[in-house]
């Protein structure tokens, strides 16, 4: 009789699988690395923002650092993928992350030896933003070699963990340690948490990319767009993610919704940045069931139907903590799109594709909220933040459906045989 396989248990099938940490020792590391690492750039993030506020007193200025970050990842995010697309991805993963601890370590000894100047810390933002376009597409090509297909949504659930967490740790930590220790402390403990990333990453085997017989130099950047031509299911991971970052990001509006819809101030705010965050985070916390979904398309519409829906319906509410709760909603819809999105991604392209694919996911998770910050405030400013709200979560709704109305195999997407 062959032996049978006992189902899992109702804890495996509510919270998030740890499967990967134990079945892989390298990705165990790296993710443990990764982590760690992330919250330490996040505490840098926040410390270089108010660094350039105490410098200039200027809300602009520090909205450019924002913009000096945006612009290389963009710029070098298909051009990483390309590399990472072309050589041993373990060592670019350890030398990116070997400069992105330098930088850290710069902005340390310039706090420390009192050089305060603006020019010198959108330097540091813009080459750390470099080395993040070097290391992300190559640290998410990794993964699909270190894991079995079936492990990656519980993979990437765990990494939307690591993502959540530092974005809510790191800056209250960062807070705190420049509040009662200044900025090179910030600076310093960013430095040393990348020591857990290196050593993630250095004791990873030769990941060189599965290159195609007799292909030669360097991976063209043209080549992985013609690739992303002929492949329209990984082309609607990119739309559906598109039609909900741009068309229904709230965030911009929450300063002036605290007010006027809850007649709040910087408090409120917090609220509901945190309540989205809250939400994203169990996303990844509560996501056993998601290692047993093989539609994978149709698990993103209804992720992504969802994010428009709950954002809709918060754009209404005028109770705060009724509006939290959808805001809740939100980020967990964002969390379970991101996850089939990513696993999509991995599994549906070729080794020697992944890098250059994942550079453009790189550009679009980078570039769609940014997009729609300006829209959502354009709107409002025009309008309404009701209409900017509501009508962005509708907005999100009806282009999905015609999305989905055009590339209908999207929906029949079968992650056990996956096709591009």
């Amino acid at each position: 009789m062959p032996p049978t396989t006992a189902p899992p248990q109702l804890w495996q099938r509510i919270f998030a699988d740890l499967t990967p940490l134990s079945a892989s020792a390298d990705y165990r590391r790296l993710w443990f690395g990764g982590t760690i690492s992330w919250v330490g750039q996040a505490m840098t993030t926040l410390a270089i923002s108010l660094q350039v506020y105490d410098i200039t007193g200027s809300s602009f200025s520090v909205g450019l650092v924002g913009l000096f970050s945006l612009v290389p990842l963009v710029v070098f995010g298909l051009y990483g993928g390309a590399i990472a697309d072309t050589v041993d991805r373990r060592k670019l993963g350890l030398y990116s992350s070997t400069g992105a601890a330098a930088l850290s370590l710069a902005l340390a000894a310039a706090a420390l030896l009192g050089y305060h100047r603006v020019w010198f810390l959108y330097a540091v933002v813009a080459l750390q933003a470099v080395c993040g376009a070097l290391t992300g597409p190559a640290r998410s090509a990794m993964i699909p070699r270190l894991l079995p297909v079936e492990q990656l949504p519980a993979a990437n659930a765990l990494n939307s963990v690591t993502v959540t967490l530092g974005s809510m740790v790191g800056p209250a930590l960062g807070g705190f340690i420049v509040t009662v220790a200044g900025y090179e402390a910030a600076y310093l403990i960013d430095a040393v948490t990348f020591s857990a990333a290196l050593y993630a990453m250095w004791k990873l085997p030769s990941m060189k990319p599965d290159r195609a017989e007799g292909a030669r130099g360097r991976a063209s950047v043209l080549d992985g767009l013609r690739f992303l031509g002929t492949r329209p299911n990984i082309r609607m991971t990119f739309f559906s993610d598109m039609a909900a970052m741009v068309l229904a990001q709230p965030r911009a509006l929450f300063p002036a919704i605290a007010g006027l819809w809850y007649g709040g101030g910087p408090g409120t705010v917090g609220l509901l940045v945190a309540a989205m965050a809250a939400g994203a985070l169990l996303g990844g916390l509560f996501s056993g069931w998601q290692g047993r979904i093989q539609r994978h398309g149709l698990a993103i519409l209804l992720a992504v139907a969802g994010w428009g829906l709950a954002v809709a319906v918060f754009g209404i509410t005028r109770n705060l903590w009724l509006g939290m709760l959808f805001l809740a909603l939100a980020g967990y819809a964002d969390t379970a799109s991101m996850v089939f999105r990513t696993t999509m991604l991995q599994a549906a392209t070729p080794d020697d594709m992944r890098g250059r694919l994942q550079g453009v996911f790189i550009i679009v998770v980078a570039g769609g909220p940014r997009l729609g910050d300006f829209l959502a405030g354009t709107t409002a400013d025009l309008v309404s933040p009701t209409v900017a709200v509501t009508g962005g979560g509708l907005a999100c709704v009806l282009v999905l459906g015609l999305l989905a109305l055009r590339w209908r195999n999207f929906a029949r997407y079968d992650a056990r045989s996956p096709q591009a």
